[in-house]
């Protein structure tokens, strides 16, 4: 019981942070999830389209807990001959 309230106070320090260092008013899809995810500090794996918010479900858990924080990324996009970016459904 006193993890998921770390866990609940820990998401709103992320949505404060959201706002005052992003410049959000709130998450988009399950970016929720997978930051709530890892301040609990829980492994996840987070697929989203190119522009969906990726960045910010590493980025904002790194803003708001203390220490390093270790994020791989295969750049796909990145590579040569990659297409430049996913279209719309």
């Amino acid at each position: 019981m006193a993890a998921a309230a770390a866990v609940k106070n820990d998401l709103e320090t992320a949505r404060l942070a959201l706002h005052t260092i992003f410049g959000f008013d709130g998450f988009r899809g399950s970016q929720e999830a997978a930051v709530g995810a890892a301040l609990a500090g829980r492994d996840s794996l987070v697929l989203m389209p190119t522009g969906g918010g990726k960045s910010l479900c590493y980025a904002l858990p790194a803003a708001v807990l203390p220490g390093l924080v270790l994020v791989i990324s295969p750049l796909i996009g990145a590579r040569p001959g990659a297409p430049p970016a996913v279209p719309p459904p």
